[in-house]
């Protein structure tokens, strides 16, 4: 069991906050999914470079996800892991041999920080514990698997009531012995992304949680009152959602179903966007990471532990139980984006 540390105050005469002021080399963060986490944790990043620009930063996360982190200009190393794939198949010989290559490349270099953000154990606090160097966490009041408290060598007390950004935030500025100021930077560049060709913008109806669904029916009447105005498309992660996004597209001459594409690929489809309408997926955090206007449909959560930051303009409608109109939703696309 590793040795534990409170680490309550910044400022203490000598902590490690204050020595890592005067040197910090490598920097190791693990948030590995889902991608709504890993966008969210993208402010932090930027900012510990901002403040520890001398520093290496590396980052665990999900395979899936390493394209997107790759783009974020201050990760100098994206170490991916198959964590999800593992989980489906425990027993065969080549998910251990996966592993063991796995743990090899991640203590390939020793870390003077290993920040897990995430605070789950078997999705991070295992993998800090395997990691080499300072592993830092949440304490036992700030996380929600309070037993992945006892991989870290410091513990951090961290605000529960507060947005996973500003979670997040506050936890790399623990560790690294700084304050978060200012509002997040996601550091991704849309203008970089985003191609070029006539306007269009993007419908997000798939979701992970059945709830957090709008309605399909709600989904082709907002087609068809956009789509006398602008080309639409509709993307899809998996078979069910293609056939969703079919019959969404189906009474609209322009709206169509684009290829099935990784994930640095849908970035740049929906940087060139014009706008964005979604449920509570990770795609439409992605969406306000890169600043697009948008328009956030919630059904069955709060917006505001979880809901879209960004610099674009962002209407936010719904709530848990009380979803929107299509109405409204329609309303609030022309508010933040003229369509004539």
């Amino acid at each position: 069991m590793p040795r534990i540390r409170i680490a309550d105050d910044l400022n203490e005469p000598g902590s490690e906050p204050e020595r890592l002021k005067a040197s910090m080399a490598d920097v190791l963060f693990i948030k590995t999914s889902s991608l709504g986490d890993v966008i969210h944790h993208m402010p932090a990043v930027t900012e510990a470079h901002a403040r520890r620009p001398d520093a290496r930063i590396a980052w665990v996360v999900e395979e899936a996800f390493a394209p997107l982190v790759a783009l974020h200009p201050a990760v100098a190393e994206v170490i991916p892991v198959a964590a999800r794939s593992w989980r489906r198949a425990p027993w065969q010989g080549s998910t251990w041999r996966a592993v063991a290559g796995f743990v090899r490349a991640l203590r390939a270099r020793a870390y003077d920080a290993v920040i897990d953000t995430q605070g789950l154990v078997f999705k991070s606090a295992l993998i800090a514990r395997a990691a080499r160097g300072k592993r830092h966490g949440y304490d036992p009041n700030s996380v929600k698997e309070a037993f992945s408290c006892a991989f870290y060598d410091v513990r951090h007390r961290v605000e529960w009531k507060q947005h996973a950004i500003a979670r997040n935030r506050a936890l790399t500025g623990l560790a690294l012995g700084y304050a978060p100021e200012g509002p997040p930077d996601f550091g991704l560049d849309r203008a970089a992304l985003a191609g070029t060709g006539a306007p269009y913008g993007v419908l997000l109806h798939a979701t992970a949680r059945a709830d957090k669904e709008w309605l399909e029916t709600n989904w082709r009447m907002l087609a068809a009152l956009l789509g006398t105005s602008i080309d639409l498309i509709v993307p899809f992660g998996n078979d069910k959602e293609r056939e969703r996004a079919m019959r969404i597209v189906a009474a609209t001459p322009r709206a169509r179903v684009p290829d099935r594409a990784p994930i640095d690929e849908v970035a740049r489809l929906i940087a060139g966007a014009k706008f964005v309408v979604g449920v509570d997926t990770g795609l439409l955090h992605l969406a306000a990471a890169l600043g697009v206007p948008l328009v956030a449909i919630f059904c069955a959560s709060e917006p505001g532990l979880t809901g879209p930051m960004g610099a674009g303009s962002i209407r936010v409608l719904g709530s848990k139980g009380a979803p929107p109109s299509v109405g409204e939703v329609a309303e609030a696309v022309g508010r933040i984006q003229p369509l004539s």
